[in-house]
């Protein structure tokens, strides 16, 4: 796999991808370096004169009026990681923390933070050594940043605090030798510069967005196959609808929808059967439309955040002063940005199971469903068939509408009222996480009733081309349901194919003409 280069203002959301979940190398580029070696020259020189700098000189947050001498900086960087540390509840994703370590490094890449070459490269060889520090997932308000899930990861490059590491969970210090690599002892500055940012909400968010472009693509397969068991009108889907209109989103889920459903033998056209479906098969593109250009705009905040420098105070090199820089105390630890994007993400995927969940009902609800039979099975009454497949599908529907809520309207005071206002970013990101984990379960949910439906009707031949190619990867993991059994694995079955993407990229292959 390729190696990414962490340059500092170049990563994209697919860089972050390839580190974090599918174990792509990190490496620091030379430029990088350079400016993290002239940016340090300040920090050394503002502790050897003793100026009165915050973050280098000084305590933290409240603690900003007290002086620390040169002697005690060590000391100070140590206990700051130490006390900061502070995080609960269950272990982060293992892909989360990975995104975590090359997201913090990349901002300290771009040379405003005063970090050491080598503390960077340090952790960069933790990350490439497959170290992954237990990073507890609650405690962070997301202002200075994420404090404590970030205190967590600079525990391990410390060589404190626990690590896992070849399928083991272990004192850091254990995990650091057996992988070959030292501790860091921090430098001033150093402690401020590792956990002042919001890289933990950006790397679970990163990895939502990814996830949440996948589910948009996949929730139109899934929804075309419904509209063919449904014998659904095909007019809706007109060009000419669409662009009267001028919603981007809208626009292209309606041309993806027709390409999928391209020469279908169970669409129908205006008038023949009836003269317009319900809203949850004639409006998916104005319902996953807006989904999509929500999640483009999640794509554009995290794609700038991702290369963003977000710790405090930051060092600006002084041209005319190649000695000296100006170090200014500012608040771009504040995840605000990313909340609110967090929050709107988790809105957009809550709506994909939203309307998932009403195209179940309709299939099978007998008087919805175009004469298929009542909770599409046989021998109803002796079989109960898809009754509770809308049950558990409505049941995740609500918990997402709870989920749903934002995060970023919350705020707390902390820190002796210092730190007044705060994001609740990380809160939100993980809230967006956990919705999108619902919505794919219900859109696996559906992909199973409608696959169902179209059995029922023995017309898997009538099925467009990409939505053949769809069916025909869930039915090569999971069988039609002729009399009622035990449906959890079947469950477990089609979402894990919705969620590696196979029935997404069975459809996309057609679609390309690179099938097979």
């Amino acid at each position: 796999m390729e190696t990414v280069l962490i340059e500092g203002r170049e990563a994209t959301v697919k860089d972050v991808v390839l580190v974090a979940r599918y174990g792509a190398a990190a490496e620091l580029s030379t430029d990088a370096v350079a400016r993290m070696e002239n940016t340090r020259e300040v920090v050394d020189r503002c502790v050897q004169d003793e100026l009165i700098r915050y973050g280098i000189t000084t305590g933290f947050g409240k603690f900003c009026d007290v002086v620390i001498s040169q002697e005690s900086n060590a000391t100070l960087q140590r206990n700051l990681i130490m006390s900061h540390a502070v995080g609960v509840g269950d272990p982060l994703p293992d892909e989360v923390v990975r995104a975590m370590m090359f997201l913090r490094a990349n901002a300290l890449a771009v040379g405003h933070s005063g970090a050491r070459p080598s503390t960077v490269q340090a952790l960069v060889d933790l990350l490439n050594s497959g170290v992954i520090p237990v990073v507890p997932e609650k405690g962070s308000l997301g202002a200075s940043g994420d404090l404590a899930p970030l205190s967590h990861m600079a525990l391990a490059l410390c060589g404190m605090g626990e690590c896992r590491y070849r399928g083991r969970t272990m004192p850091s210090a254990e995990a650091l030798k057996l992988a070959g690599l030292a501790a860091v002892s921090l430098a001033a500055k150093e402690g401020l510069a590792l956990i002042n940012g919001t890289q933990c909400m950006t790397a679970i968010g990163t990895l939502a967005a990814f996830d949440a472009w996948k589910l948009a693509r996949s929730a139109d397969v899934i929804a075309s196959i419904t509209m063919q068991a449904l014998k659904g009108i095909i007019d809706a889907y007109d060009p000419r609808v669409h662009e009267a209109r001028g919603q981007y989103g809208q626009i292209e889920c309606a041309a993806n929808l027709r390409s999928l459903l391209e020469n279908s033998g169970l669409t129908t056209r205006q008038g023949e059967d009836r003269v317009q479906d319900a809203y949850a098969l004639r409006c998916v593109p104005q319902i996953h439309g807006a989904s999509r250009d929500a999640i483009g705009y999640v794509y554009d905040i995290l794609s700038r955040e991702i290369n963003a420098v977000t710790d405090n105070p930051l060092i600006f090199l002084n041209p005319e002063d190649p000695s000296g820089g100006d170090i200014i105390s500012g608040g771009n630890f504040h995840g605000q940005p990313v909340a609110l994007a967090m929050d709107f993400l988790g809105i957009a995927a809550a709506e994909f199971a939203s309307v998932s969940e009403r195209r179940i009902e309709r299939l099978v609800n007998p008087a919805l469903s175009n004469g298929l039979p009542a909770f599409l099975v046989k021998d109803g009454g002796l079989n109960s068939g898809f009754m509770i497949m809308q049950y558990t599908a409505a049941s995740l529907v609500s918990e997402n509408k709870v989920l749903a809520h934002p995060a970023s309207v919350d705020s707390i005071p902390s820190s002796a009222n210092q730190e007044d206002h705060v994001s609740m970013g990380t809160i939100a990101a993980r809230k967006a996480r956990q919705i999108l984990e619902n919505a794919r379960t219900v859109l696996a949910l559906e992909l199973l009733t409608a696959c169902q439906a179209i059995d029922l009707l023995d017309a898997s031949e009538g099925l467009s081309p990409p939505t053949q190619a769809a069916y025909r990867v869930l039915r090569s993991a999971v069988p039609m349901v002729e009399v009622d059994r035990i449906m959890y694995p079947d469950i477990a079955s089609a979402t894990a194919l919705v969620a590696d993407g196979a029935i997404l990229r069975a459809a996309e292959q057609v679609l390309d003409g690179t099938e097979g």
